[in-house]
């Protein structure tokens, strides 16, 4: 299934009762930092104004979405992010609570969740929010058919072809909470963790070479964040670069609205780049590498410019200021709306319901022959005899 195979659907027959599993970081949405958590609260929305029944397992107190939350732990465990005991706390206390209820999926996002797939009753679905083609990879591999992994764009499908993949599912956004603005005037502006991977000293550079001004904005908490900041970003910071360190959403969604453009010299293949969203969502074009799922994201002289290698940045700066803010916008109200992205995930959703519970459909041979045979739709998913089934 890919992201261009279902234009509409109508409401569901049947609401589904969909557990969405979280990591323990951040509450939904996000004050701040989250990308992750941004898309699951913007899903989780879409998915009950479409009539289905969505449970959260997050810790902290409380959650900012439609959906009933359950707390694992009375604390956000940002302060300790990446760490594995806090991690596997959640899991083990989300999977007691999973046994409680009947749930007709589990839409897994956290980082050990998955672990517990294979023992759980209703099916697991994974986004696989990170590269696939390292040791996450090596993770969902291992795991094998006991997960359904849903890519979140075709460049990082293709670098981990052989895992269980069933849909690619673009992460998306809600437009209406994002305003619209044109502002070719305004400074150029970086919007992403502070790392080598996201090219911050080459947007200095491009920007200085460009003759504009750069807002640079980021997250900067880790201590390999921390260090990289000061060891090799602010030795090439001057008067025509401002710094930004973790702003909240209000501040982010501001600098977006405000700026000339985004800037994206990443240095990686990146799965998706949610900021790219977020920024064109503002009537904001981007200019970035062509590096992962970037040409999937961005319509190159439409809504932003892709340039080869850093060389073509500064060019590309000066020039993106004549594109229309209203196609950005457009753009992603047709492509990245929180509504088609719930749609494709309840395609996955139904699709896997059936599978667990096949019911008998009738066999029409491609002679032409309906001999009626009852067949379970189980049958097709694993190859069965040439014909439709309907």
């Amino acid at each position: 299934m890919r992201p261009t195979d279902i234009d509409d659907r109508p409401p569901p027959v049947r609401p589904l009762r969909v557990a969405m599993v979280i990591p323990p970081w951040y509450q939904l949405p996000p004050t701040g930092y989250g990308g992750i958590e941004s898309v699951c609260a913007a899903l989780v929305d879409a998915l009950c104004a479409r009539g289905h029944d969505v449970t959260v397992f997050g810790a902290g107190a409380s959650t900012g979405t439609a959906g009933r939350f359950v707390s694992t732990m009375t604390d956000l465990q940002h302060p300790r992010l990446g760490e594995a005991i806090p991690a596997t706390v959640h899991a083990a206390r989300v999977e007691a609570l999973l046994s409680q209820e009947r749930y007709d999926v589990i839409h897994d996002h956290s980082p050990c969740g998955p672990l517990s797939a294979k023992s759980r009753t209703a099916p697991t679905v994974v986004t696989v929010h990170g590269p696939a083609d390292g040791e996450l990879g090596d993770c969902y591999a291992a795991l094998g058919r006991s997960v359904h992994l849903v890519a979140i764009s075709e460049a990082q499908r293709r670098r981990r072809s052989g895992l269980p993949w069933v849909a690619t599912v673009h992460n998306a956004v809600d437009p209406a909470q994002y305003t619209f603005s044109a502002s070719p005037d305004g400074p150029v502006l970086w919007l992403a963790r502070f790392c080598p991977e996201k090219g911050p000293d080459l947007a200095i550079q491009a920007c200085r070479a460009a003759g504009l001004p750069l807002v640079l904005a980021g997250k900067c908490s880790e201590p390999r964040e921390l260090e990289y900041l000061t060891d090799v970003v602010r030795p090439l910071l001057g008067p025509d670069t401002e710094l930004v360190l973790n702003a909240d959403r209000h501040t982010t969604r501001g600098l977006l609205r405000d700026a000339r453009c985004l800037v994206l010299p990443i240095r990686w293949h990146e799965p998706f780049g949610m900021v790219m969203v977020e920024a064109m969502a503002s009537g904001t074009p981007v200019v970035a590498l062509n590096r992962g799922s970037v040409p999937e994201i961005v319509r190159d002289g439409v809504t932003g410019i892709v340039c080869a290698d850093p060389t073509g940045l500064p060019d590309a700066l000066r020039r993106v200021g004549a594109l229309d803010p209203a196609a950005c916008a457009g753009h992603v109200r047709d492509h990245f709306g929180a509504d088609l992205m719930a749609r494709r995930y309840e395609a996955v959703y139904e699709w896997l319901v059936e599978w667990r519970n096949p019911r008998p459909t009738r066999f029409v041979p491609r002679d032409g022959v309906d001999t009626r045979m009852p067949v379970n739709r189980a049958d097709l998913i694993r190859g069965g005899p040439r014909g439709e089934y309907l």
